[in-house]
């Protein structure tokens, strides 16, 4: 059997264990056939899925996935084979006659034609589930006397009202699925019973997925960690992004070092001019970054990592825009330098930079069952030949970066109630925010609100409205477009996701001509949401508003409020009040 489908669409919908319709039947991944073996950089990627894993880690529920990765068992990235796809077997083998009312059940082995005389059968769509990962076919009861048996499905989603029954006598089986226990015997919740559903309900199955920004090669990884990795691209990130690479920003102790080396310098007299460096504050050290917690500052470099990666390749900032536009004459260029800076500026943004070149990895881990919440269910990591896989789709796409206001994201929390320190500059306000708070990781469940919570929950609802207003203006389908947050640094990447090997030119064009007008409608656009007051009154975002497909959140969709944005202490809603200042 052979059928055709885009990388994307194989890699959420068609993944070892996981059900779907082809052909008009039913049937399980068994496993990606000769997949192509991806070279990823090793540290990175580990770094990656152990925070992506970390909370079936603190619920007991990893299976010993994030312990293996620090023992760096093998790890291997795979990419479909376009020419070999992806192997399948039927399932569930339970067989229901189509044939009128007859709806006679069988199980395992389809009979050549049914007691009625009809050779016309479909697969029942239900299958068993359990937490711990287990996938079975439904046990259908027959008449002891007549060996048959028959369904008949109520017109409700109530499993209850299912009624299996003796075709010939007529005697009532079983009403429901019953109550099975799971072999493993062990559940979450108490829980030990296998459940039943439709296979393709989520429940049943839920993805676990990460993206990633992926180095366009080793060289430039090796490069950018000679040049100080992670603490110098925090530096770069704190001074606002300043320059086009981290090695353009500042140095660190060993980066300058290394270079006065290279340079021809002993070492003796490279470290006795990088200390002297040091003790004039030229260098990027830790005590550039004051009050930040080691943790928190790591965390923030491995995001001003990603940043570097991602706009390593491309990067158009809208003075770029007015430079050029300036060389040619006409009304472009007042377009940028009046309404776009306008537009900007009452939106609360710093700046909206485009990426050409945004290399990025969306990689599947592993699955839950019962759950798609993370640490809430047993965590199944994928494997292969004895080692542990990632599932991925990479690709080279465009994307939009969005920056916050620094002052004014710190102007907001201060409004908000927060005992925070007030900043004159854009670099101060950064380094007062990262010190505020611990911004939380998807899956994390915090018990009080803090201003790190704020902070994520303000730049994701930010992120959820343009990508949803966005689309329009791009002409994509919104489920075609990704988020990327890297709240640390008060930004979010929205990009398009790639379909088979075409790229959207959409973003493009909207930077390039719309992005005043896509701007003045995240600001000045209906923020109403259609069920409101319910709506309002919960949690103030929903699928009618915020929300966007889950394969596009990073998030499930947590962390989501319309009034952090349009309340009457939103931060949209007091940017746009601003007098711009052109």
């Amino acid at each position: 059997m052979r059928d055709e489908r885009s990388a994307s669409q194989i890699l959420f919908g068609f993944l070892p264990e996981q059900t779907a319709d082809l052909k008009g039947r039913i049937w399980k991944v068994r496993d990606w056939r000769n997949p192509v073996l991806r070279q990823i950089d090793d540290a990175t990627l580990r770094r990656e899925l152990v925070r992506a894993a970390m909370p079936w880690k603190m619920t007991g529920l990893d299976a010993s996935y994030v312990d293996h990765l620090l023992q760096r068992r093998d790890l291997a990235v795979y990419a479909v084979d376009r020419d070999h796809g992806i192997n399948v077997e039927e399932f569930p083998l339970v067989w229901i006659c189509r044939s009128g009312a007859c709806n006679r059940v069988y199980s395992n082995k389809r009979p050549p034609k049914c007691g009625c005389g009809s050779d016309a059968f479909g697969q029942l769509p239900f299958v068993g589930y359990h937490s711990c990962g287990e996938l079975r076919q439904p046990w259908v009861p027959t008449c002891n006397q007549h060996r048959a048996v028959a369904i008949r499905l109520p017109g409700t989603a109530s499993a209850a009202e299912i009624v299996f029954y003796c075709p010939v006598c007529r005697q009532e089986l079983r009403r429901g699925w019953g109550f099975t226990p799971c072999v493993c015997g062990r559940g979450t919740g108490g829980d030990q019973n296998i459940r039943f559903n439709v296979h393709r309900a989520s429940p049943v199955y839920a993805p676990q997925t990460f993206v990633l920004v992926n180095a366009p090669s080793a060289e430039r990884t090796r490069q950018l960690n000679e040049a100080g990795g992670p603490l110098r691209a925090l530096g770069w990130a704190v001074r606002g992004f300043d320059k086009s690479r981290p090695e353009e920003s500042g140095w660190t102790t060993e980066a300058l070092i290394r270079d006065l080396v290279g340079k021809g310098f002993s070492e003796a007299v490279a470290r006795g001019m990088a200390q002297h460096a040091a003790e004039g504050g030229q260098l990027i050290g830790k005590d550039e970054f004051g009050s930040i917690d080691d943790e928190a500052r790591d965390r923030a470099a491995a995001e001003a990592v990603t940043v570097a990666l991602a706009m390593d390749q491309s990067r158009i900032n809208v003075s770029e825009l007015i430079q050029r536009a300036g060389d040619v004459g006409g009304t472009r260029a007042t377009v940028y330098r009046r309404d776009y800076c306008v537009a900007l500026e009452r939106a609360g943004l710093d700046a909206v930079e485009l990426v050409e070149k945004f290399p990025v990895m969306t990689g599947a881990f592993g699955f839950t069952r019962t759950s798609s919440t993370p640490g809430q269910s047993q965590l199944r990591p994928f494997k292969r030949d004895k080692r542990y896989v990632v599932y991925a789709d990479i690709s080279e796409t465009e994307a939009l970066f969005f920056r916050l206001r620094p002052t004014w994201v710190l102007e907001w929390l201060r409004g908000l109630g927060y005992a925070l320190p007030s900043a004159d500059d854009e670099r101060a306000a950064r380094l007062a925010i990262l010190a505020a708070g611990r911004i939380p990781e998807r899956g994390d469940e915090p018990s009080t609100r803090h201003p790190g919570v704020d902070v994520l929950t303000l730049v994701h609802s930010f992120a959820h409205r343009v990508m949803r207003r966005l689309a329009v203006f791009a002409g994509i389908d919104r489920n075609a477009l990704s988020e990327l947050v890297v709240s640390h640094h008060l930004g979010f990447f929205v990009y398009a996701a790639a379909r088979g090997d075409f790229v959207l030119g959409g973003l493009q064009a909207v930077f390039e001509g719309e992005l005043h007008h896509a701007l003045h409608d995240v600001v000045g656009g209906d923020t109403r949401c259609p069920l409101d007051p319910g709506c309002g009154r919960a949690a103030g975002a929903c699928m009618a508003c915020l929300h966007v497909g889950e394969p596009s959140c990073r998030y499930y969709n947590r962390f989501l409020s319309r009034s952090v944005l349009f309340g009457a202490n939103g931060y949209v809603s007091a940017s746009a009040t601003r007098k711009p200042s052109l």
